[in-house]
C-alpha cells in the first residue's frame, strides 16, 4: 500500500493495497478507495466516498460524504473494458455526487481545476470540464458534454450528450440545453435560449465597462442583426476582434449541433 506517512486513513476506511495516497490527505471513515486509484496530495475524502478503479485526482480536492467517483458509464454500450477518470486540482465536490469514467476503451472523462460542484447530480462519461466552473444541485451531465472554463451551471439544469457550453456562459436553473452555447451569454427557458450578457459572471471575472461593450455589440451582431450566421460571424471578426469575441466566433465555428438562439 502506497500511503504518504503524513496521510491520515480512518481506521473503517477500505483503501486497496495498490492505491496511493498523497502527503497530507485524509480519508474519511467507511470510504472505500479501489485500484489502480491515486489521491494526490491533501485531498480531503468525507465519510462513505466510493473512488472507483482507474481514478486519478491532483492535490487539494475535497470530496463529500456519499460521492461516487469513477462509476461505469451509464451507457449500455459499454464493454467493461479500461476507462479512466482524471480529476485536477483544488475542485469541491459536495455531498452524493456520482462522475462516470469513459465508455471506450482507454477513453476519459476529465475535471479541471477549481471547480465547485454541487449535490446530487451527475457527470457523465467521457465528458471534458474546464477549470474554475460552478455545476449547482441536481444538474444532470449526459455524456460527451464540452464546460469551457468559468461556466456557471444552475440547478436542475439538463443537458444533451454531445452539448457543449462555452466559457463564461450562464445557464438559469431548470433549463433544458439541448443545442450549443456560445460563451460570455446568459441563456435560460425550457428549451435554452439566450437572453443577453452574462453581467454577472463577467463582472466577477475582472471584465471593464469597455470589455463589456464589445461582447454586448458581438451578441447583437450574432442574434439580432438579421443577418445569416456565416455573416454575423465575419461582421464580428472584421469589425471588433478581440480575444473574447474571437473565442465566441471560432466557438460557434466549431458547433456541430448548432446554438441555440434568442
Amino acid at each position: 500500500m502506497s500511503i504518504d506517512p503524513s496521510a491520515v486513513v480512518a481506521p473503517t476506511a477500505r483503501v486497496h493495497p495498490e492505491a496511493t495516497i498523497g502527503p497530507g490527505a485524509r480519508i474519511g471513515e467507511f470510504c472505500v478507495i479501489e485500484a489502480p486509484v491515486e489521491i494526490g496530495a491533501h485531498c480531503l475524502i468525507e465519510p462513505y466516498v466510493y473512488v472507483k478503479r482507474w481514478t486519478t485526482m491532483g492535490e487539494r480536492n475535497e470530496i463529500s460524504a456519499g460521492t461516487v467517483l469513477g462509476t461505469d458509464p451509464l451507457d449500455r454500450g459499454f464493454t467493461g473494458e479500461r476507462s479512466y477518470l482524471r480529476i485536477g486540482n483544488a475542485n469541491k465536490i459536495r455531498e452524493h455526487y456520482t462522475i462516470s469514467r469513459g465508455t471506450a476503451p482507454e477513453s476519459v472523462t476529465e475535471l479541471g481545476d477549481g471547480n465547485y460542484i454541487m449535490t446530487s447530480g451527475h457527470i457523465a462519461h467521457n465528458c471534458r470540464i474546464g477549470n474554475h466552473t460552478v455545476i449547482a444541485s441536481c444538474a444532470l451531465l449526459a455524456g460527451y458534454v464540452e464546460v469551457e472554463d468559468q461556466a456557471f451551471i444552475s440547478g436542475g439544469v439538463v443537458v444533451h450528450q454531445f452539448s457543449k457550453i462555452g466559457r463564461l456562459a450562464m445557464i438559469g436553473g431548470n433549463t433544458r440545453v439541448n443545442s450549443d452555447v456560445p460563451p460570455f451569454f446568459l441563456y435560460s427557458g425550457f428549451d435554452v435560449a439566450a437572453k443577453g450578457l452574462n453581467l454577472v459572471g463577467l463582472k466577477r471575472a475582472g471584465y471593464k465597462a469597455a470589455d463589456v461593450a464589445v461582447l454586448k455589440k458581438a451578441y447583437q451582431i450574432l442574434y439580432r442583426s438579421g443577418l445569416k450566421l456565416r455573416e454575423a460571424l465575419s461582421k464580428i471578426e472584421t469589425e471588433i476582434p478581440t480575444p473574447e469575441t474571437l473565442h465566441l466566433v471560432s466557438f460557434v465555428r466549431r458547433s456541430e449541433r448548432g446554438i441555440c438562439r434568442e
